[in-house]
């Protein structure tokens, strides 16, 4: 493996003769954007979700903005979520006017902590929070129950952002599978089809809900706000009639994307038992080393979009791995330690355990496509640089 020198990303699409197949269809079709394959995404990845819903957007940024927009975000609303996940979760109530509030993780998890965020709501007055986005990180799910329970004590609404974990799960009280992005717990939840995710369309994103009115709004939202429903407008001056109803986005998906989602949608699940299977190698090969992969050791409904280890090392190893063409990468900077937020006010020290956690995690290549040989080779360069 070392003879061979090839890069080894932390994340890559997997395109094979059926997607490509796919995508030149759709292209040699009447339609490229705004076509029958969008429908047929959509309603695929509501059932794989178990959702009654889903709205197929161009980016995972533009599902969260969206979905602040549909609930209604302005300048009124404080919304809480974790600082150890991609800015796009906080930038979307700023997108909004309102005001982002972090509380800090689970070590053991890396996830937003339910109990710290019940004692941010019991310390405020009720009423000056608006709701929450707790986030998947690398694949794994948060106790949505959990958080339903906050939300529905203190009157607020959830999105879920599950752009790392299509296919995860938890287990709730009941004993019950309950599946990332179904509804059942969140009044939305968000994903990415960035190539790095379960399911590459190049960009794009999904939103589900069982929200009937929510996801009707979604999409007037997506489309800039218009509508072309003659049921839905004020007045018809006849075929060609549109109105714009409110001040929407054009955060549509194309039909060749959506063709390239509804393939890989098919595949999703070999995927994802692959993604288990290196998971577990490599827990196997660091267990009982200085390796720690607490973090990554969550194994039932885990999606393992990351295997994110920690280490005191970081630095070094990081370079070190680099220096062997393996590009393992750290998620996430604490979001509140970014120049823009700390411009909001926020400042290093506010949130210890997530600060903590950024100064040691590092996420390996983790990818359908990674052999065992070259699995190996970066589990070899680990052990002798961690």
């Amino acid at each position: 493996m070392n003879d061979i020198m090839r890069i080894i990303p932390y994340g890559k699409q997997e395109i094979d003769s059926k997607d490509i197949a796919a995508v030149v269809d759709a292209l040699q079709s009447d339609f490229l954007t705004q076509g029958p394959r969008i429908a047929e995404f959509e309603k695929a990845f509501a059932q794989y979700v178990g959702a009654r819903y889903a709205v197929a957007v161009s980016n995972g940024t533009a599902a969260l903005h969206l979905s602040a927009l549909a609930l209604n975000v302005d300048e009124h609303s404080n919304v809480i979520t974790t600082p150890i996940t991609f800015a796009a979760s906080a930038n979307c109530i700023r997108y909004c006017g309102g005001k982002v509030t972090f509380a800090d993780i689970d070590p053991a998890t890396a996830t937003l902590d339910p109990a710290k965020v019940r004692a941010l709501l019991e310390a405020a007055p009720k009423g000056t929070y608006t709701g929450i986005i707790p986030v998947d990180y690398a694949g794994l799910p948060v106790n949505l129950e959990a958080f339903r329970q906050l939300a529905d004590e203190f009157g607020l609404w959830i999105i879920e952002d599950a752009c790392h974990a299509p296919g995860g799960y938890f287990i709730d009280s009941k004993g019950e599978k309950q599946l990332c992005g179904n509804g059942k717990f969140a009044e939305l939840a968000i994903f990415s089809f960035h190539p790095v995710k379960h399911i590459a369309c190049g960009e794009g994103g999904m939103i589900t809900t069982n929200d009937a009115a929510l996801y009707e709004r979604l999409l007037l939202l997506r489309t800039h706000g218009i509508t072309k429903d003659a049921q839905k407008m004020h007045e018809n001056h006849g075929g060609w009639y549109y109105e714009m109803q409110e001040l929407g986005f054009n955060y549509r998906l194309t039909d060749f994307q959506a063709a390239l989602g509804i393939t890989q949608l098919e595949k999703a699940d070999k995927g994802l038992a692959r993604r288990r299977e290196i998971a577990r190698y490599y827990s196997e090969k660091f267990a009982g080393t200085k390796v720690d992969t607490s973090v990554a050791d969550h194994g039932e409904g885990h999606a393992y979009h990351l295997y994110v280890i920690k280490t005191k090392n970081r630095k070094q190893l990081y370079d070190k791995l680099r220096e062997q063409h393996i590009y393992a990468q750290v998620h996430y900077i604490p979001v509140h330690t970014l120049p823009y937020y700390r411009g909001l006010g926020y400042a290093k020290g506010q949130y210890p355990l997530a600060e903590a956690f950024y100064e040691e995690c590092l996420s390996l290549p983790m990818y359908p496509g990674l052999s065992q040989e070259e699995q190996d080779f970066v589990i070899k360069t680990v052990l002798q640089h961690a």
